[in-house]
């Protein structure tokens, strides 16, 4: 029941850093949206066997991060939820490629285990990336940022209440884990037979929380619109932003920006 409060909490945070007063947290919502987009499609257009190109992108999260004051600890622990279900995507590359694609000295590396380390570090980009997206914007403006760029507002709205939904269900889940432990008198609980009716009744609670929750938006006028704490606008802050971010990610993706640090380094110290 502990884990379970702490992991909502943890969640709500998410969105509490988004109220900040940063100079990325005063961007329009749909140019950190768009950027986010381009660096997302930047990063998984590479070569699945491609390592070294990929590590120069490590400077969007990183300067995005230091310009908007986001805790770098927080994100790396929201990052490592998520990795261990992309490697378990990709446990099974070693097996089925096991061509030879680097030797280290009597080691040789095979195109299973590079295709590994490369779906890793995509994941962790694009994964930190949308979580700086979030902290930095709010779940809420981003779905209205999504509206505005001429996804269906259907679409927006039922993300939107997705996002809501996972809050309903945690508090459900939290009251029924814990009127389990009181009547398991101490215990660590009933058994596993128990599971399936307080899955029953976790289903029950949470269609008529949601029913409740219609109900009450109903009487308050919802007509299928919702709003954000901070109104914004595209100026010229955000055209220079997003210029700026995309030349650096064409430059990126156009040139092997690692080669070409390596060859001055070792030009300069041969």
């Amino acid at each position: 029941m502990i884990s379970i409060n702490a992991a909502v909490i943890d969640l709500k945070r998410l969105d509490l850093l988004a109220n900040g007063d940063s100079p990325i947290h005063i961007l329009d919502a749909r140019a950190k949206v768009l950027v986010t987009f381009v660096f997302i499609i930047s990063v998984v257009s590479f070569d699945r066997y491609e390592l070294a190109r990929l590590l120069p992108f490590f400077i969007f999260p990183i300067v995005m991060i230091a310009l908007s004051g986001l805790p770098p600890i927080y994100i790396v622990q929201k990052i490592s939820l998520i990795s261990p279900l992309v490697l378990m995507v990709g446990l099974f590359n070693p097996v089925f490629d096991r061509t030879v694609m680097y030797q280290i000295g009597h080691l040789g590396i095979s195109g299973g285990w590079v295709s590994l380390l490369s779906l890793f570090i995509r994941s962790l980009l694009t994964v930190g990336a949308a979580f700086i997206l979030v902290g930095t914007t709010g779940f809420t403006a981003v779905c209205q940022a999504l509206e505005r760029l001429g996804i269906p507002q259907i679409f927006a709205v039922q993300l939107l209440f997705l996002h809501r939904y996972i809050f309903a269900l945690a508090d459900e889940i939290s009251s029924s884990s814990r009127a389990r432990e009181l009547r398991s008198c101490g215990k660590k609980g009933l058994g596993v037979a128990s599971f399936g009716s307080l899955a029953g009744h976790l289903l029950l609670r949470t269609w008529q929380r949601a029913e409740h929750i219609h109900t009450a938006m109903l009487a308050r006028g919802f007509i299928g619109r919702f709003y954000v704490q901070r109104q914004s606008r595209f100026a010229a802050s955000e055209l220079l932003f997003m210029l700026g971010w995309c030349i650096i990610f064409i430059a990126l993706h156009s040139f092997d920006i690692s080669d070409i640090l390596g060859g001055l380094v070792t030009g300069i110290f041969p």
